[in-house]
């Protein structure tokens, strides 16, 4: 199998994760070495602990040399990616994280979980009594967009726009969704112009309760952020904000309606809903995969790396290694504990993990106490992507 899989090919993933060969490629080749059209491939690291690994030693795996995607950028483009902070290899990355650690958690832990049961409430309240939606775009995507314009201070009227050009960005393997003379780089390109405009208009504004304010007012290495760091940065925020929690929450209810007795037992004890939300994080994580580029030759596993190869750190596989997790293949809502590495780890490790949470926690509360009947009408629709582990359609007749 090692010698004739492909794991790389987009085509392979519109039919769900790729689990099965994933099982046994950790079993037989778990640092496997994967081909790529037109360019050079890169070494896919399948293991819990190999991937921790590669995470926590950022002076040998960069995420700023090569980028995190496995295509390989114009220098151009490249060096306009490096002042997103999932891009930034220490020190520079701590200088811009840490100033934001903090104040994005307490933002969010104190302030937030009333707004967003009120955002879920009012997003549900526009679905009329037994309807049939798609829930993907029609109710889950709604959540996110609405707790990042708040949080970020984006005019309401630009939320769509921004929840589009998010999307394409995730998207962009598939020719259904943005087109195909699309790129990544065209949606990134629009929302950074958008982003840095918005940081100048802002700077002459009086400071507002909300993250603009605070990242314009802060210190990231002895300096203030500029206009261009600013809108790098909001392409990340938003992003990950909108489409990655979008994905979260569609998945997450696809895989309850696929296990009906755990949804029920949610419904009858929703303090379950935490743990119920880590699970669905680590069985239907929402991206498949970042790059690293190896700095120096080392070693994986007894398998030589080279200086300038590319690494990717599959968590669809890293979540469901046999070695960490009991009957890995299961989506059990009281799996405990459960280590999974959907928000990453190390340096890299998610600034927005608390607003994930509570976002996932008060839907699905809201979600289950609201609708006594949640059924799926149809066979949903994944999006075409090796990276973007998402749906594209989700039919779902909802009924009070």
């Amino acid at each position: 199998m090692a010698s004739t899989i492909d794991i790389y090919d987009p085509d392979l993933y519109v039919e769900g994760p790729i689990h099965e060969i994933f099982s046994e490629l950790r079993r037989t080749d778990p640092v496997h070495w994967q081909d790529m059209p037109d360019e050079p491939g890169y070494w896919a690291v399948l293991k819990h602990e190999d991937l921790r690994h590669v995470a926590k030693h950022p002076e040998l795996f960069s995420a700023e040399v090569g980028g995190v995607v496995l295509e390989d950028m114009p220098p151009e483009r490249l060096a306009e990616t490096r002042n997103m902070l999932l891009m930034m290899d220490p020190p520079r990355h701590n200088d811009f994280r840490q100033p934001m650690a903090e104040p994005f958690k307490a933002r969010v832990i104190n302030g937030m979980e009333g707004r967003i049961r009120a955002m879920c409430r009012g997003i549900f309240d526009q679905v009329s009594d037994g309807s049939d939606v798609e829930f993907v775009h029609d109710v889950a995507g709604n959540l996110p967009s609405q707790v990042v314009g708040e949080l970020v201070g984006i005019p309401r009227e630009d939320w769509a726009q921004i929840r589009r050009w998010a999307e394409m960005s995730t998207s962009s393997q598939d020719t259904e969704i943005v087109g195909d003379s699309y790129s990544n780089a065209d949606g990134n390109v629009e929302m950074a112009i958008y982003a840095m405009q918005f940081a100048a208009q802002r700077r002459t504004e009086a400071p507002k309760e909300d993250l603009t304010s605070l990242i314009l007012a802060g210190n990231f290495g002895g300096n203030a952020m500029t206009d261009i760091e600013f809108g790098s940065f909001f392409v990340q925020l938003v992003t990950a904000g909108n489409d990655t929690t979008k994905t979260m929450l569609s998945s997450g209810l696809e895989a309850l309606l696929m296990h009906p007795e755990q949804m029920a037992e949610l419904r009858a004890d929703p303090s379950l809903i935490p743990g119920a939300v880590e699970e669905i994080l680590r069985w239907a994580n929402p991206l498949h995969y970042f790059r690293r580029t190896a700095l120096a030759d080392t070693e994986i596993r007894g398998v030589e790396i080279k200086e300038g190869d590319k690494v990717a750190m599959y968590y669809t596989s890293a979540n469901r290694d046999e070695e960490v997790f009991a009957d890995a293949q299961a989506f059990d809502i009281h799996r405990s504990p459960n280590h999974h590495l959907s928000f990453g780890i190390a340096q890299h490790f998610c600034l927005g993990v608390h607003l994930a949470r509570l976002e996932g926690k008060v839907f699905f509360e809201e979600l289950l106490a609201t609708f006594p009947v949640i059924e799926q009408t149809g066979p949903s629709r994944r999006i075409r992507s090796n990276l973007n582990n998402g749906l594209k359609t989700l039919p779902i007749h909802l009924e009070r």
